[in-house]
């Protein structure tokens, strides 16, 4: 297992992370357990930040809090100097309760209602990210009644089809979300954003997908976004203030993934779009990225509990050993959803001989594999496995299948551990469930006798 930021092993071959042992943690707050370190994505967000400035001046990094949003974490965001990009209003109130500046929040939707809309201009958003052309009238709408310019970014579909898993693709031309820059929707955008009288174009995003290990998508991206802009400043004598990019770097899941650097994205990145601006005459916008994954993945850690071990015979003389841990889909649904993969170690026994092949299971009823193959000491129940760069798209996308409780997350730094999400409770999980009034109680059927 690769160790990520502050990640280390102690004298006793115990996994610490943030200066925690996490035999400690599990035994302090339960198994599963998200364990995020603060000092990693700390850093991750002012190396990123950094390297952006140092390619681009004028640049700025908004946090994609899709991929993790509690207060704690918006607001180390906060005071790390970034954007927020938030696309739904529990984002928005998540954000708004730790007194984020609204100022450097972007909303994002492909559908967002009048009402979404509504909620996103009284609280004063830097930037809605308008999505198709209807849209557009909506907003005009709720900014007359505001009796203001709502600001605006137009979201294109560049036509770029990543190297990624196709559920995380985004830019391509067949694709859910933006104006499409191949036919005529994204030139009808601009030029109807520009005839209302309440909405302020300030300029273009595009995001083309997820968990990218290459730089080619990027800068594919931002080569037709840029010759775009280029075409609609000489159509309609506008030129963009802001060109959003989107997020999508990926992380390094296993020894076999390598991406980029900050640095070398960031240099591949601006070359592009410097050579480009010169191409097409347009002076240099604000830059605007939305990384999410990059920033927060590797910062994650979640904590099981092995329970049952079965040891398989199969056809032609193979074998199979399952290990079955206390949590899987319902905590981490990344791998039925996008054939993830992830590693994974025996966090109370890091020094062991990982001489063992394991099929890492999940506790529910169906077949919920977590870690197809995994290398391990002869597991025993008992034993701590601890899963690295789940800090990503693992509690978002959290539920309760099988009525399972989502788990507690612990942020740690320098030896400290604080809960920054309560362990759901059994009571928590029904807590919504309602009964109507015609059903026969169970005292008027003695019971069900």
């Amino acid at each position: 297992m690769i160790l990520h930021g502050t990640q280390e092993i102690d004298q006793h071959g115990v996994l610490t992370i943030g200066g925690c042992r996490a035999t400690d943690l599990a035994a302090r707050f339960g198994t599963p357990l998200y364990v995020l370190d603060e000092a990693c994505f700390r850093d991750n967000c002012r190396r990123y930040l950094a390297a952006s400035r140092a390619a681009y001046e004028n640049s700025d990094v908004a946090f994609a809090s899709k991929a993790l949003m509690t207060s704690a974490v918006v607001r180390i965001c906060d005071e790390e100097d970034l954007w927020l990009d938030v696309a739904s209003p529990g984002e928005l109130l998540t954000a708004q309760r730790v007194a984020y500046p609204m100022s450097r929040t972007l909303y994002h939707g492909n559908n967002k209602s009048l009402e979404e809309i509504r909620l996103a201009v009284k609280a004063g958003v830097g930037l809605i990210v308008v999505d198709w052309l209807g849209e557009l009238e909506q907003i005009e709408q709720v900014g007359a009644e505001a009796g203001r310019e709502v600001p605006i970014l137009l979201r294109l579909a560049p036509g770029v089809d990543p190297d990624t898993h196709h559920a995380i693709r985004t830019g391509q031309p067949d694709t859910k979300f933006g104006l499409s820059i191949q036919g005529e929707a994204a030139d009808a955008g601009v030029a109807a954003a520009l005839a209302l009288p309440h909405v302020q174009l300030l300029g273009y995003h595009s995001h083309v997908g997820s968990q990218l290990l290459d730089l080619e998508a990027h800068a594919e991206a931002v080569v037709e976004m840029v010759q775009f802009a280029g075409r609609m400043a000489g159509k309609h004598g506008y030129s963009p203030a802001i060109l959003n990019i989107g997020g999508g770097l990926g992380i390094r899941y296993t020894e076999k993934d390598r991406p980029p650097s900050f640095e070398e994205f960031h240099d591949q990145l601006v070359r592009t779009l410097t050579e480009q601006l010169r191409i097409t005459g347009l002076e240099p916008p604000k830059l605007l990225q939305e990384p999410g994954r990059s920033l927060v993945g590797e910062a994650g850690t979640t904590l099981y509990t092995v329970g049952a071990i079965k040891h398989l015979d199969l056809p032609e003389g193979l074998q199979r050993l399952y290990v079955s841990v206390d949590g899987g889909l319902s905590d981490n649904p990344r791998p039925q959803m996008y054939g993830a993969v992830y590693e994974c170690a025996l966090a109370n026994r890091m020094n062991d001989h990982a001489d063992t092949e394991c099929r890492i299971a999940g506790a529910h009823c169906e077949t919920d594999t977590l870690i197809a193959s995994a290398q391990l000491p002869m597991p025993r129940p008992g034993d701590l496995l601890a899963v690295p760069c789940t800090g990503a798209y693992c509690y978002s996308m959290a539920s309760n299948y099988n009525r399972f409780q989502r788990p507690a997350m612990v942020l740690v730094n320098q030896g400290q551990a604080d809960v920054i999400v309560e362990r759901e409770s059994p009571e928590d999980v029904i807590r919504m469930d309602r009964i109507p009034e015609r059903f026969r109680s169970v005292e008027d059927t003695g019971k069900h006798a």
